[in-house]
């Protein structure tokens, strides 16, 4: 159970830069939602940075959610000898975030925006390759592309900066998937 309310959690962490930059391009700011609010009609008043800040907080107080919940994931280890190549993944992903930017910059109002980014959670969560959020990267994570010597590939996220396979060792990564980890401080 706490493993698929954690792949949800990542999931939405993952997708919610779309719906960000949809509200971005449209103008549409926080006041917008809280309209009817007498209590609240001080948010008018507000520039609209104050609502893309507000608007990018969520995703990226998500993850620091995201990270501080993994330590109540599976624990596995990765002993020496164990990997048989490493690939840095940081810049592999960077296509498909921007493949994220260019449709939410197409989307031309909220119903099709719900509608793609339905589509685009259900396909996420479903996937269960990889998670990558490029929010780690704020929080100082590295991706990794892992082969194992019995030839399973994995998908690491980590802070420590690994460059050959002999490096890797590392005795508590949590189990996101059967195919992704997490390796904490």
């Amino acid at each position: 159970m706490i493993n698929t309310a954690f792949r949800v959690l990542l999931t939405f962490n993952a997708t919610s830069l779309l719906v960000i930059i949809f509200l971005v391009q449209k103008g549409i700011t926080v006041s917008h939602f809280v309209s009817g609010m007498d209590y609240l009609d001080w948010t008018a008043a507000l520039p609209n940075a104050v609502s893309y800040l507000f608007y990018l907080a969520i995703p990226i107080l998500s993850t620091g959610l995201s990270i501080w919940l993994s330590k109540y994931l599976g624990k596995d280890e990765f002993k020496a000898g164990e990997v048989a190549s490493i690939e840095h993944a940081n810049n592999s992903f960077l296509p498909s975030y921007l493949g994220y930017f260019f449709v939410a910059l197409s989307i031309n109002n909220c119903e099709t925006l719900w509608f793609v980014y339905g589509v685009l959670f259900v396909f996420t969560f479903l996937s269960q390759a990889l998670y990558f959020n490029p929010l780690f990267l704020l929080f100082g994570y590295e991706f990794y592309n892992i082969t194992t010597k019995n030839g399973t590939e994995i998908f690491l996220i980590s802070k420590e900066r690994y460059k050959k396979p002999d490096d890797i060792q590392i005795p508590l990564a949590y189990r996101i998937n059967n195919y992704t980890f997490i390796e904490r401080e």
